[in-house]
């Protein structure tokens, strides 16, 4: 007989980011318990993650769930005291991201790593920490959220369709929340559009990818599935996979399919491009240094 497969929420690396986590922020919120929440099985992890926010009095209250996905759980928040809006959306990564991350080897190639102090460091010392220290593979989830946040930060600075990033801590990001009334808007792979609707959001697109690569970035993992429209605009989310060019050899290739994507899924409103002459022309730009800047200059 197969041993019990063990919960994930059970195991030592978890444990000890709870742990950390506590010892990180004393004074977050401990009568923080949003109805919502009450009776998950992950309730415990999920508080461990916003009450830090409630306590800044950022986040309010949770009154839903805006979508889950293998590695993370996006929650609809109400803004607090401490917020200008009056909803965020909190990005709660799960425990199984200790074993996600560890294993998606072509998008830590290509990234710059951080230490436990937020400094850049070479691949080998971080393969050294990540084998020789116990906090190994927490300093890695930490840095890979760092520089998801980080990256979603430069890209609403230069003007890109992304969500307004908020604050991050640990396993969290909080964000702006994309939708009307407390309703999330619909991923673009849910709607149904028309021709000159079609062809208008892919225009839009590949001007988001020109203007994410001219600031270094690459999705990664673009696709329908990862942009939401709200009826007027479209919203790029999930740049955790992404990329910085500058930094390993798989860059073009995840960019020529982020393209590629988009191609297949606008072919059904009519839109006939050639995602890999997209892509070759891009990063002819890019290397040359000749990508706008900004949005406006791309549009």
């Amino acid at each position: 007989m197969k041993p019990r497969k063990q919960s994930y929420e059970s195991s030592r690396d978890v444990q000890r980011w709870l742990k950390h986590q506590r010892a990180l922020h004393p004074a977050a919120d401990t009568m923080f318990e949003p109805t919502f929440l009450a009776g998950r099985r992950d309730s415990d992890w999920v508080l461990s993650a916003l009450s830090v926010f409630h306590a800044q009095g950022l986040i309010a209250d949770v009154v839903g769930q805006a979508s889950s996905g293998k590695e993370a759980t996006v929650y609809c928040c109400t803004g607090g005291p401490a917020a200008d809006v009056a909803m965020l959306a909190a990005k709660v990564y799960r425990p199984r991201m200790f074993r996600s991350l560890k294993n998606d080897a072509i998008y830590r190639n290509t990234r710059l790593s951080l230490d436990e102090h937020g400094h850049p460091v070479n691949r080998v010392r971080g393969r050294l920490t990540a084998s020789a220290s116990e906090r190994g593979r927490e300093v890695r989830v930490a840095s890979w959220i760092k520089l998801e946040y980080e990256v979603q930060e430069r890209l609403f600075a230069a003007g890109a369709d992304v969500p307004q990033p908020y604050a991050h801590t640990g396993n969290t990001i909080v964000m702006g929340f994309i939708g009307e009334d407390g309703i999330p808007a619909p991923r673009l792979c849910d709607v149904t559009l028309n021709r000159a609707v079609g062809a208008r959001l892919f225009d839009r697109l590949i001007a988001n990818v020109t203007l994410f690569l001219a600031h270094h970035v690459v999705h990664g993992d673009l696709s329908p599935y990862n942009v939401l429209f709200d009826g007027e605009r479209v919203t790029v989310i999930d740049m955790a996979q992404a990329v910085d060019p500058r930094y390993g050899d798989a860059a073009y290739t995840l960019l020529e399919r982020d393209i590629a994507r988009l191609c297949t899924f606008f072919a059904r409103y009519g839109m006939r491009a050639d995602g890999v002459a997209i892509t070759a022309d891009l990063w002819s730009r890019y290397l040359t240094g000749d990508l706008p800047a900004t949005l406006q200059e791309v549009v």
